[in-house]
């Protein structure tokens, strides 16, 4: 399904409880997570983005009201506690997290994996979660409550030949989320998971790209491995990732936490 039709379909949609809640999207400045700023925007809540490259925060944040936006390294503890020191000051509080940064991390066979590129990984796609979930939790208890949605993926519930770190990380992302709910819920806080599958877009055809080659085979014999494990046969696109999350943020999910949500098409195999 494309994004244009997804578009339509949620164009008239409106979700409980998003207006005027201030929510913080990782990497909210391109491809899935500017897709899920966009929708909360849309729906009326007020943004905080972070992201690594500051023309596609410029871009992004102009798109998006001229809402908060600054450069952090989801990895960096340093800039996400200045990022989060920003936040309190520009929004006066936190409702919602949106843990959205990551990376596709090395495709190769695991002794040819660097021990630089298998850290880099997992710092940024499960170290950095934790890391903005500290500085976050303390902001939205003091809300009196709210929500967290944490970035998993397919790889997140199937071992994934030649991207070890990747789905090693993202298998991390569960545990953490699970063990999050049953800590914070206590407080009023929903934690929950978004596992996307193959999206389409420039990142999974680096992968499949990647991939292909790790294999020596050709791209379009990869791309149709792909889809043969998908039961739907088709990608999702990030629009169908990013409604998800806008979801399980609103008041439409006020009874989910603990939740891994498959976005995926149902993957059988990775």
């Amino acid at each position: 399904m494309t994004d244009d039709v997804t578009k339509d379909r949620a164009s008239g949609l409106r979700l409980p409880g998003l207006r005027g809640r201030r929510v913080v999207v990782t990497a909210g400045a391109g491809g899935i997570g500017l897709a899920i700023a966009r929708v909360l925007y849309e729906q009326g809540a007020r943004l905080a983005i972070c992201d690594v490259s500051a023309e596609a925060l410029r871009t992004a944040s102009a798109e998006l009201g001229d809402c908060l936006a600054m450069q952090a390294d989801v990895s960096d503890d340093a800039q996400v506690s200045a990022f989060f020191d920003a936040v309190s000051a520009e929004l006066g509080g936190l409702d919602a997290l949106v843990n959205n940064a990551g990376i596709a991390g090395p495709t190769a066979k695991v002794e040819d994996i660097t021990p630089e590129d298998w850290r880099r990984c997992v710092d940024i796609c499960l170290t950095g979660q934790f890391l903005c979930a500290r500085q976050a939790v303390p902001m939205i208890k003091a809300a009196g409550g709210g929500a967290m949605v944490n970035m998993g993926s397919a790889a997140s519930k199937h071992g994934y030949v030649h991207r070890s770190p990747y789905s090693a990380a993202k298998f991390g992302v569960i545990g953490l989320t699970q063990s999050l709910a049953k800590e914070l819920g206590p407080g009023n806080i929903r934690v929950n998971a978004v596992l996307p599958g193959i999206v389409e877009g420039p990142r999974m055809e680096g992968v499949i790209r990647d991939r292909a080659a790790a294999q020596g085979i050709s791209y379009e014999e990869m791309e149709a491995n792909y889809l043969r494990n998908i039961s739907l046969r088709r990608m999702v696109s990030q629009q169908d990732v990013a409604m998800s999350v806008a979801f399980l943020i609103s008041d439409a999910g006020a009874t989910l936490s603990g939740q891994s949500l498959g976005v995926d098409g149902n993957i059988e195999a990775l």
